[in-house]
């Protein structure tokens, strides 16, 4: 996550960035006590949230929110000011929030936990997975290509168990009322070349008669959901896997 500050006064900008740590500690930000400095530097970049003061000497913070809109339409701006008038402006921008000084921590974090443009959860691991409306899963932001499409119901029935092993019998029955075990061979197969020619195949693990994948080795947004993972929570809209029957039944 990319977070933008700007404030004129030192003290201020040092107080903001200390309660946006604190909330965020894992953030990249980029602090500016210039808002000419800031747009030149931040212009060009994936920015997702931006605090900025109103009252700034040359461009104020409500003339860089345009700017800075007019590049990224989806940015968070969460204006920070100890005077309340400029309200009215701040929203007709269509701003995330509004902070007033002294800012702190408490504040900082109720914005975040409010934002308009909700933020993609970050992809730490190669494999990212996404359960909320359809099923799909992606290597590097390119989707998985299984050869068979009961391939892809089979391994989005592992991500649903969450890590825990199945038997071949239970994946069976979930895909088929009728025995097919020389097809379910084929599909299990099918799912560990597709794995392992993406560079992922160390997610699935098959031992005897069953199987499952290895959960921390995926990304996925129903598993931070369950975390409470605010950015997970605001992208979930009741929908989950809506593609499988047997996904109405498991989910939340």
């Amino acid at each position: 996550m990319k977070i933008l500050l700007c404030d004129d006064e030192e003290l201020q900008l040092l107080r903001l960035e200390n309660a946006v740590k604190a909330t965020l500690p894992d953030a990249e930000i980029f602090r500016f006590s210039n808002p000419i400095e800031a747009w030149t530097t931040c212009k060009d970049m994936p920015i997702d949230i931006a605090f900025l003061d109103i009252e700034m000497p040359g461009v104020n913070g409500i003339q860089l929110a345009k700017r800075l809109k007019g590049v990224l339409p989806t940015i968070n701006i969460i204006f920070v000011t100890a005077y309340v008038q400029h309200a009215l402006d701040a929203y007709k921008l269509h701003a995330s929030g509004y902070v007033t000084k002294p800012v702190n921590k408490d504040k900082v974090a109720e914005e975040i936990k409010n934002l308009r443009n909700p933020i993609s959860m970050p992809k730490e691991k190669k494999l990212q997975i996404k359960c909320f409306g359809n099923f799909e899963a992606f290597v590097d932001g390119e989707p998985l290509r299984f050869s068979y499409k009961k391939s892809k119901e089979a391994f989005a029935y592992l991500v649903d168990r969450e890590g825990s092993a199945i038997s071949v019998n239970e994946l069976n029955a979930i895909l088929w009322e009728e025995d097919h075990p020389s097809y379910l061979r084929n599909l299990i197969a099918d799912i560990q070349s597709t794995l392992k020619k993406a560079g992922v195949g160390d997610v699935f693990v098959k031992r005897h008669n069953e199987c499952y994948i290895d959960v921390s080795k995926v990304d996925c947004d129903a598993y931070e959901y369950k975390k409470d993972n605010p950015d997970a929570v605001r992208m979930y809209r009741g929908e989950y896997m809506i593609q499988y029957d047997w996904a109405f039944f498991h989910a939340e």
